[in-house]
């Protein structure tokens, strides 16, 4: 049985890096459904290490942060497939300069490229494959479960999704006056990625919210990229501007009675 009805549609996914990437594990879950993946990385280097990972399927470069990118890409997918079901933004970049800084001390040209290419981007592909779209399609973007804890680690990135978060809403209003288009949001807890291996002290909040999880083990990517596939499903008809929160429990575990006896031990 076909449940998520996605067999045979196409979809453009933005984002893949290397085999731990969020993007590749939904292109997965896609390409089981029988859809039909097409791909977008950011730079030539990468289009060669990417097809290592996905065989013969079709790769575009663009670099989101430069808009000429995103019209030649727009004109180079735009011949073989006029029509698109479903978009996966899963695009995010801070640089941390290596250096851990409180927060106020982040500086504008960091801050703002970071909105640029984790934020901006989003808007920018959404108006660019606008026409694209079929008028049923759904966008989906990767943000992160909660952008009201403070996680020094993380910086300046939960301001930024922050502002990625509240955007749905507003590209939702603005293509309903010509469409039905969907833009959602899944927004995981930590994950084990090549990107956040890069983040000082990522690892041990990583370990600590393995046990802030109900089920005391760590989130899985298939599991988001699970709910990501349900979303850029038909299935999901009646879901549109939301973020849907996949963390196993852990937003409402952090006075778990064994953290809470570790934390005053310590």
């Amino acid at each position: 049985m076909d449940f998520l009805q996605l067999s045979g549609k196409s979809i453009l996914v933005f984002g893949v890096a290397n085999r731990k990437s969020v993007a590749l594990h939904i292109a997965r879950v896609l390409e089981e459904a029988g859809a039909d993946v097409v791909y977008v990385v950011r730079t030539p280097e990468r289009k060669e290490s990417v097809a290592r990972l996905v065989g013969n399927a079709e790769i575009y470069v663009c670099d989101v942060e430069h808009e000429d990118q995103i019209a030649r890409l727009a004109d180079e997918v735009g011949p073989r497939r006029p029509v698109w079901h479903g978009l996966v933004h899963s695009i995010a970049f801070a640089d941390y300069d290596d250096v851990p800084r409180p927060f106020h001390e982040t500086s504008k040209k960091a801050f703002l490229r970071s909105v640029d290419i984790s934020c901006y981007s989003l808007i920018a592909l959404s108006r660019a494959f606008q026409h694209a779209l079929d008028p049923d399609a759904s966008v989906v973007t990767i943000s992160i479960s909660t952008t009201r804890m403070a996680s020094e680690n993380y910086g300046f990135m939960a301001p930024v999704k922050a502002a990625l978060d509240s955007s749905l809403a507003f590209l939702a209003k603005s293509f309903s006056k010509f469409s039905r288009v969907r833009f959602n949001a899944v927004a995981p807890g930590l994950l084990k990625t090549s990107a956040s291996a890069g983040i000082p002290g990522y690892v041990d909040a990583y370990l600590y919210a393995e046990q802030a999880t109900l089920r005391k083990q760590a989130l899985q990517t298939e599991e988001v990229a699970n709910v990501a596939a349900f979303l850029l499903s038909p299935r999901s008809s009646g879901i549109t501007a939301q973020r849907i929160v996949v963390d196993a429990g852990m937003e409402v575990n952090y006075f778990d009675r064994e953290l809470i006896e570790r934390a005053m031990r310590g």
